[in-house]
């Protein structure tokens, strides 16, 4: 069986966390697998530490897609969204400051990172991100991310960065 046959079956089964590891890193493969659940993507030519620590972060709750495909999501994302005119209603649950965290996550920032910019705890960051995930039905901050720009809610500009709608 494939890769996202596996990952659907994993993950309709247990509460898991799923790493795909592969040789390929086609747009709609990568896609498809995060549509799916999956925590992360990897491709196989990743140095062995790098793999160590998908596997931890992944073990950890964090996500993770490998870096030399995250630009290229970023920059589909960017031509296939348009900003939408008012909040997305998916995202009317939240509060002014979980769509903060949401747009920082998105940026693909840290907790840690988070706390910073937004002069709070990372304990507090750590809370914000749990009932953003809560409340929207979501299994990790990947499936956030995808969330926060299919909805138009975070709009990437031409250079990859993200920007707000």
């Amino acid at each position: 069986m494939d890769g996202l046959t596996a990952t659907r079956q994993v993950l309709a089964s247990c509460a898991s966390r799923v790493l795909i590891l592969t040789t390929f890193d086609a747009d709609e493969y990568v896609y498809e697998a995060l549509r799916l659940g999956a925590s992360g993507f990897l491709l196989k030519d990743a140095p062995p530490d790098q793999l160590i620590g998908a596997v931890r972060s992944i073990a950890a709750g964090d996500a993770l897609i490998d870096p030399s495909i995250t630009r290229r999501l970023i920059s589909r994302f960017a031509h296939a969204i348009r900003p939408p005119s008012r909040q997305p209603a998916q995202l009317a649950s939240l509060t002014q400051r979980e769509l903060d965290v949401l747009r920082l996550v998105a940026r693909g920032l840290t907790n840690n990172e988070i706390a910073a910019e937004l002069v709070v705890e990372e304990s507090t960051v750590k809370t914000h991100v749990s009932r953003i995930l809560m409340k929207l039905g979501l299994r990790d901050r990947v499936q956030a991310v995808v969330v926060a720009y299919e909805s138009g809610f975070v709009i990437p500009d031409e250079t990859g960065r993200s920007g707000y709608a």
